[in-house]
């Protein structure tokens, strides 16, 4: 799984090197990735309605969100099932928010193997 992370500065950034051209770059790599069958699943995520949730001695605490002290917000995702670390780390490197905030690289846990 790769997690898009983001802030105003990378808003404000990529807003500024052209929107449309950013959602084009995505568009195109999904396309890629899904020819070569290694995209599974990706959306970007938006802050509207978003909470935080914290249970302290069994009772929720809510707080508007998704800001959970990081100076960074998760801002979307791509699940690739590619074949290897190196493979997810170039694509990552392609995605347009790459110059401007961190690309989480995650491995989902085996099921199985619990």
């Amino acid at each position: 799984m790769l997690l898009i992370y983001g802030n105003d500065e990378t808003w404000d950034a990529l807003h500024a090197q052209g929107i449309d051209g950013v959602m084009e770059q995505h568009h195109k790599l999904s396309a890629e990735l899904t020819a070569s069958g290694e995209l599974v699943d990706g959306i970007g995520l938006t802050v509207e309605n978003a909470r935080v949730v914290r249970v302290r001695d069994g009772v929720p605490a809510v707080t508007d969100g998704p800001f959970t002290e990081a100076k960074e917000v998760l801002a979307g995702y791509y699940v690739v099932d590619c074949a290897n670390l190196d493979r997810a780390t170039q694509i990552a490197a392609r995605l347009p928010e790459a110059p401007y905030s961190p690309i989480e690289i995650r491995e989902f846990t085996d099921p199985m193997e619990s």
